[in-house]
């Protein structure tokens, strides 16, 4: 069965469909002759054999249904999960724009160049960045500059500005407004002589003077590069000066609710071993090839779970700087199998965009073999106040097996948070509810107490009500 992407309708020349487990690119005419341009330059194979854009080969003309109403056919590599800038961390988005930087300026030096420049194009293969927009590359009109520059500004460059110099997180932000942040709003939070401090003279302040001066058409800062004509020199300029002006901010949040947890001093005896003995169990017994983790924090057990035979991992938490400090040691050691992401899942990445489908739920995009829930449970259910039978939804929503921790009423770390609630609110907090919850979805086919906690192992029912 062959569907259109529902986020891919706004390329005149190109689509991305889902054919049976393939990821295609359906081509015009002109934007078949495109592709064969860019694919006949050096500089796209050296792309490719650097691994920064996606495996793309083309099809043979014929070989396949879409032929019938497209000129040409691509397939791309198939990634395990796909993610969107507000669920990455402030260094995975710095990342990416640099990627972005350095696929256009190589383009730039080949006669070539990116028609656009937002952050969708860059997606994560576990822990390393992807541009996979292969239909952005074009031969430059001679009356225009690169038209990208906006959208740069507008989904990598200010939503890192407002987190690194303005203080302000971009995740909410980018989730509600997926055209990113405007730069009158960027300029709004980031006081004049932080701008000056931080190299963004030309890009927040001149810009919000011009769009205060011209109609939002002439804001971009391109109407003076039509008027110049297409200069590769100057737009490689103008690409080495974003570079160093993303290079040079920094997040330096030190602290975070969760920042410590990894010392994990709250375990007595052998219970840490067991639980990770148990852990390790359930992906060999489940045979999981993609684990999801949630609240991963410093990615513990999704490197235990590699370790166990998963082929990839997704390790996603709320605390931004925990999976922030989970990204660089990934980077730094580069282990790439990790697929970190800022999530909470109180409120998850919901359906964003044209008719809330262009950007598609976060448990449609990410369908796992293993579900990982550890130390959760009872921040839901308490700090939260998520019914049992909800939280077992959720957890039934990703369609696959499942690694559940219940601490119990006795635990440390509960009674830590009913202490902070009315006496007598959660007396419904037991085991025996929790376990009824579980088995309306789930089947539990292994147990075990640690303490004061319990762990399971459950295969999604078939019959789930």
């Amino acid at each position: 069965m062959t569907e259109a992407d529902p986020g891919s309708f706004r390329d005149p020349l190109s689509q991305v469909f889902s054919s049976n487990g393939e990821i295609l690119r359906g081509l015009t005419a002109a934007g078949l002759a495109e592709f064969e341009a860019v694919e006949a330059s050096p500089f796209y194979a050296a792309l490719a054999a650097d691994g920064l854009i996606v495996g793309t080969e083309k099809l043979a003309p014929g070989s396949h249904e879409l032929h019938e109403r497209w000129a040409g056919v691509l397939r791309h590599d198939r990634l395990p999960v796909v993610t969107y800038p507000y669920e990455w961390t402030f260094e995975m988005l710095r990342d990416a724009a640099l990627l972005q930087l350095e696929v256009t300026r190589r383009a730039v030096e080949a006669g070539f160049s990116t028609k656009d420049a937002t952050s969708y194009n860059v997606m994560f293969d576990g822990s390393r960045p992807v541009f996979i927009d292969i239909g952005s590359f074009e031969k430059p009109l001679r009356s225009e500059a690169w038209p990208g520059y906006r959208q740069f500004c507008e989904l990598f460059l200010n939503p890192l500005v407002v987190q690194a110099v303005g203080g302000v997180g971009f995740h909410a932000w980018l989730r509600g407004a997926v055209g990113g942040i405007g730069v009158a709003d960027a300029a709004a939070i980031v006081p004049a002589h932080k701008r000056v401090r931080n190299g963004l003279l030309a890009h927040l302040t001149l810009q919000a003077r011009a769009e205060r001066k011209h109609a939002a058409a002439e804001a971009s800062g391109s109407a003076e590069g039509r008027r110049a004509g297409f200069s590769p020199k100057l737009l490689l300029a103008q690409l080495a000066n974003l570079e160093k002006t993303v290079r040079a901010l920094r997040w330096k949040a030190q602290r975070s609710v969760w920042s410590d947890y990894s010392d994990r001093s709250h375990y007595v005896g052998d219970d840490l071993p067991a639980k990770q003995a148990f852990v390790a169990e359930a992906v060999r017994a489940t045979g999981a090839d993609l684990v999801v983790d949630l609240g991963a924090n410093d990615g513990l057990f999704s490197l235990l779970s590699l370790e166990s035979g998963a082929s990839r991992v997704v390790a996603a938490d709320f605390d931004h700087l925990v999976v922030d400090r989970l990204y660089r040691h990934l980077r730094e050691t580069g282990e790439t199998r990790v697929l970190p992401l800022v999530l909470d899942l109180v409120n998850p990445s919901p359906g964003a965009g044209w008719r809330s489908r262009e950007r598609r739920p976060f448990v449609e995009r990410c369908r796992p073999d293993l579900v990982l829930c550890l130390a959760v449970v009872h921040h839901l259910a308490i700090t939260n106040t998520v019914p049992f039978t909800e939280i077992v939804d959720l957890l039934a929503d990703f369609g696959a097996s499942l690694v559940v921790e219940l601490p119990h009423p006795d635990d440390p770390m509960v009674q830590r948070l009913l202490s902070r609630k009315r006496p007598g609110l959660f007396d419904h907090y037991d085991r025996e509810r929790w376990e009824q919850a579980l088995d309306r979805r789930f089947t539990v086919d292994e147990r075990q107490v640690l303490g004061t906690r319990t762990l399971y192992r459950c295969s999604l029912r078939s019959d789930a009500s």
